[in-house]
């Protein structure tokens, strides 16, 4: 078998859903990672707890308080979601009960999401969700008609977004996956919002970005090569800051994607249907959701365009910067054959008196020693065989230069 065989396999029981029936409340919060405080929550919340045979180190199911209480261990943020069962006198909604509100107190910057669900029986009669405090709600029959729906998303003053569940016709199986359904709506739905202010903060920056592209854009249609390195450096810079924008953003923004997504086709499980003439609930988050969901995207376009400019700018202008240097160098190429031009004449300037300094030097040898043998009584006249071997001796000297000449040469 592979080893890794069992626990993918096991990936299909990895969250299930937590089963109940009657009238509860369902508490739902998602904490941010911190990188400090999740594993001190859950050890909290072992030690005040009896637990069942999970992955501690991914996700459990407790009884707190001896109510049904399950973790998990999300990328970046921890779920929790506590049943409790509601008596008949008690009020719609409830503060968060003890131990869990001891547990989240000191953790309660963390805290993203914060959701209860009153879980209601249908009774006869038509239910008014003004009597439970709702202004202006969204409200769907959900799961083919078997149970409604109603929230006006508000936040209480204890800080929870509330809903109201009306059970008609599911079993505790199908409501607890239905109650799975809509914390995950909103959890995913906070989750991918947290995009919302990264890119708002981004959208001054790149404003600022598109202007200094433009700029150098605008610089490099009017200066000529020589000016081509500066504008690169700039741009160099530019990119530099663009890359540091991108770094930071771009992992915010594909969590974003990822989790709308999840809201969206969380939405599409509800299996939705008008109640009278109220908006539903799908609807009413759809329509104020997807512009941030847009917004992000819009940004992370704005990176991508920006980078490709740059990109192409950066092209233009090392083409530019290399023509520059290809014009320099010729320039220096010329200057250098120029240069060895009059080395070669003053080269040959010089050997040619160099020739001229030798013959005149063995000439006046010649002569003298001519000079010598007359005087020594030779019977030719010395200046008879001066006017005849000089041009002879010039003429040997002079071939003589060229062989060497040639062979330095070879």
């Amino acid at each position: 078998m592979h080893p890794l065989r069992e626990s993918l396999h096991d990936e299909l029981h990895a969250r299930p859903s937590i089963y109940f029936e009657g009238p509860a409340h369902v508490y739902h919060f998602a904490l941010l990672d911190d990188g400090k405080s999740l594993d001190g929550i859950i050890q909290q919340l072992g030690e005040q707890a009896v637990g069942q045979g999970h992955d501690a180190a991914r996700h459990g199911l407790l009884r707190l308080a001896g109510h049904p209480c399950k973790w998990e261990r999300h990328s970046e943020f921890l779920s929790l979601t506590w049943v409790v069962p509601r008596s008949s006198d008690s009020s719609h909604w409830l503060d968060l009960p003890q131990p869990l509100r001891g547990v989240l107190d000191a953790n309660r910057a963390l805290i993203i999401n914060a959701l209860v669900i009153l879980v209601e029986e249908a009774q006869d009669g038509v239910l008014d969700p003004g009597d439970y405090g709702f202004k202006d709600p969204a409200g769907s029959h959900i799961g083919g008609g078997d149970a409604t729906v109603w929230s006006d998303f508000r936040l209480s003053a204890l800080g929870f977004n509330r809903m109201l569940l009306v059970n008609r016709r599911l079993n505790a199986y199908r409501l607890g996956r239905m109650i799975r359904r809509l914390v995950e709506i909103e959890t995913y739905r906070m989750l991918a919002s947290l995009g919302l202010p990264t890119a708002q903060e981004l959208s001054a920056t790149l404003q600022e970005l598109d202007r200094g592209l433009i700029g150098i854009a605008e610089g490099n249609a009017s200066v000529g090569n020589s000016e081509a390195k500066v504008l690169l450096d700039s741009l160099t810079e530019l990119s530099a800051r663009l890359m540091r924008c991108s770094a930071a953003c771009r992992p915010r923004f594909s969590a974003t994607e990822a989790y709308a997504q999840i809201v969206f086709e969380r939405i599409g499980e509800l299996r939705e249907s008008h109640v009278g003439g109220n908006q539903r609930l799908g609807v009413f988050i759809e329509r104020r959701f997807k512009p941030s969901v847009r917004y992000c995207a819009a940004t992370e376009k704005r990176l991508d365009r920006l980078a490709a400019g740059i990109a192409n700018l950066g092209e233009l202008l090392q083409a530019k910067a290399q023509v520059e240097v290809e014009e320099q160098n010729s320039k220096i190429l010329e200057s250098l054959n120029a240069r060895t031009s009059t080395q070669l004449k003053i080269q040959k300037a010089v050997e040619g008196f160099s020739l001229i300094a030798i013959s005149y030097y063995l000439i006046g040898l010649l002569k003298m020693t001519l000079e010598g043998l007359t005087a020594l009584g030779s019977p030719l006249s010395s200046k008879l065989l001066f006017v005849l071997l000089a041009p002879l001796f010039i003429f040997t000297l002079y071939r003589l230069a060229r062989r060497l000449k040639q062979a330095a040469h070879h």
